[in-house]
């Protein structure tokens, strides 16, 4: 297969050309012999590297905590429509052999494969965070961190656990902070209510990564830096909801400034009622309405949201300045260096797995590739 007449996104700018594509990789950038191929004419359109969704709950209806293989297919389903070829399902603070169920579904979801967006990895978000910094997780199933419960959640499938959001200041959190950093796990805080000096002692123990930016953690003060600062202080990477209802487009203008954009990773939090309409749906055993875009439980609280990274991307690029290659940089490469797959996904380069997405000036996908096959949009 040979894609002509596009706009190549690459890591460090945009180049007209082709690429061939075989078994499953990007074999060659620019081919010059198209003779005996399946051509397809890319009519001028962006084509860029797959995106990577490393904080997603569900779509379609489904969920990740529905615990089957069914529900994760349905989701990557969905979410392949919107340019996602690579995802990490995300659990919740729920009951202990609900997340273990769930895990254990991942796995085997990514084992044998799905249909549209392949699964990476996990992302467990709790169930080690703060009760006071709760947001919409369900404060009944908090735990204390602890090696013995993350082993019962994980251990018989570490190697699929890509990711744990927890909170840096309870009890036992710096132990298994250590812990699951030496398993190779990325360590991220999230929904957390440190200081900035508690929050400063987890990242020198491992913490690398933090969750939904500016969301359920301390804010930035001049006299009290909190969690935000921390992560404004370091060179931990962090990631953003830009559906404008998480994050004011001018505070996500300060944080790329800050952070930079490497350092930097589009995320769509998204939970069930992504790709549907507006109505009653559920998040981690809780009610939750959608209306107006916005996605919230019965406090008010924000529960996710029904944003697709294709739309993320557009949000960025239409309320910044930032160039479009630097823009998808955040939804591709970025987030397959935190998934650990940087040396085959996130880049239209030779050798690297043919995940690809063609889409117009305002973003519009128009044909997804996932390891070098068509999907149907």
């Amino acid at each position: 297969m040979i894609i002509t007449n596009c706009k190549l996104i690459l890591k460090d700018g945009i180049e007209e050309g082709a690429l061939r594509v075989r078994n499953g990789k990007i074999v060659e950038l620019n081919p010059t012999d198209l003779y005996g191929e399946e051509i397809i004419d890319g009519q001028g359109n962006y084509l860029s590297p797959g995106f990577i969704d490393v904080h997603i709950h569900g779509a379609a209806g489904y969920d990740t905590m529905d615990g089957t293989y069914e529900a994760l297919n349905e989701i990557s389903k969905a979410i392949v429509k919107h340019g996602t070829t690579s995802f990490l399902p995300t659990t919740m603070t729920v009951a202990l052999e609900d997340i273990k169920n769930s895990v254990e579904a991942a796995a085997e979801a990514k084992k044998v494969g799905t249909e549209g967006a392949q699964i990476l990895g996990l992302h467990l978000e709790g169930p080690f965070i703060s009760p006071n910094m709760i947001g919409a997780q369900n404060p009944k199933y908090v735990e204390k961190p602890s090696k013995e419960t993350f082993d019962y959640i994980a251990k018989e499938h570490i190697e699929d656990i890509s990711c744990i959001t927890l909170a840096p200041e309870v009890e036992g959190a710096l132990e298994l902070i250590e812990y699951a950093h030496s398993l190779g796990v990325v360590v991220s805080m999230g929904h957390t209510n440190a200081t900035y000096e508690e929050a400063s002692s987890a990242i020198a123990k491992g913490v690398s990564h933090s969750t939904h930016l500016f969301n359920a953690m301390t804010p930035l003060h001049h006299r009290k830096p909190g969690v935000v600062g921390a992560i404004f202080d370091s060179d931990i990477t962090t990631e953003t909801i830009a559906d404008g209802i998480h994050i004011a487009y001018p505070s996500l203008r300060v944080a790329f400034k800050q952070k930079g954009l490497d350092k930097t990773i589009l995320v769509t939090d998204a939970m069930m009622a992504c790709t549907l309409g507006e109505g009653k749906y559920s998040l981690g055993g809780q009610d939750v309405f959608v209306t107006e875009g916005a996605a919230r439980i019965a406090t008010g609280s924000l529960a996710g949201s029904i944003l697709t990274l294709d739309k993320a991307i557009s949000n960025v690029y239409k309320n910044t300045n930032y160039p479009l290659y630097e823009v998808v940089k955040m939804a591709t490469y970025n987030a397959a260096v935190h998934c650990g797959v940087e040396n085959q996904k996130g880049l239209i380069a030779e050798g690297y797995d043919a995940d690809l997405v063609l889409f117009d000036e305002d973003i519009n996908i128009k044909l997804v590739i996932v390891n070098g096959k068509l999907i149907k949009l």
